[in-house]
């Protein structure tokens, strides 16, 4: 992992020095990390054959894009790192996000849209049945992430968080937590923060929060 850009790091250098203070309880940290990377080993092992069903639906769907998807993202203290997923959007999807903009459907810093056009037909299946973050086992594997955790920032979304925001960064992120278990769609930004901030407080020594 690398540190987030510099101008992310200029503004985030009080955070940071406060994440390096707040550390998850040591052992919980450690028996955590450990279920972490057995849990992932074994979900990579029994899901093989949906992860090559899934890499070859995306293949014949277009042959010369590519089945993964890599994007940086702002973990743990404000270190970026590259998150992995199947690709379920056409490959010109950054580009036209621009465009897309104003028909946003989520307050605060996401992007979400219903019908994104960008999406291509696998990408509606594999999205519907959150088979996408699959690869993000990998991730578990290297410790960027946990299975459970607040989800990963965009840096162009971390960039416009505020302090109160930027708590969410005090632990590991995660595949899964409390917003999306609470129904992701439907849930605003500020709502997401906050169900963050309570998986958070019980993780995080509370003299430190």
């Amino acid at each position: 992992m690398e540190k987030a850009d510099l101008k992310i790091t200029q503004t985030t250098t009080s955070f940071s020095e406060n994440t390096r203070k707040s550390h998850e309880k040591p052992l919980h940290d450690k028996v955590w990390r450990l279920f972490d990377f057995i849990a992932a080993i074994f979900a990579l092992i029994i899901s093989a054959p949906i992860l090559l069903l899934i890499a070859t639906s995306i293949k014949l769907e277009n042959w010369k894009a590519p089945v993964f998807f890599k994007q940086k993202r702002v973990g743990k203290g404000g270190q970026t790192f590259y998150m992995y997923k199947f690709r379920s959007m056409y490959v010109d999807a950054e580009a036209q996000l621009a465009k897309l903009q104003a028909q946003n459907e989520m307050e605060g810093h996401m992007f979400k849209m219903k019908d994104d056009p960008r999406i291509t037909k696998v990408g509606k299946w594999i999205r519907k049945t959150s088979l996408d973050e699959f690869p993000q086992f990998i991730n578990i594997l290297k410790g960027d992430m946990s299975f459970v955790g607040p989800r990963p920032p965009l840096i162009s979304e971390y960039e416009n968080y505020t302090n109160y925001e930027k708590k969410r960064l005090l632990v590991t992120p995660g595949c899964t937590g409390l917003w999306q278990v609470s129904g992701r769609n439907n849930i605003s930004f500020q709502q997401m923060v906050e169900l963050d901030l309570t998986y958070i407080k019980k993780k995080v020594d509370s003299s430190q929060y």
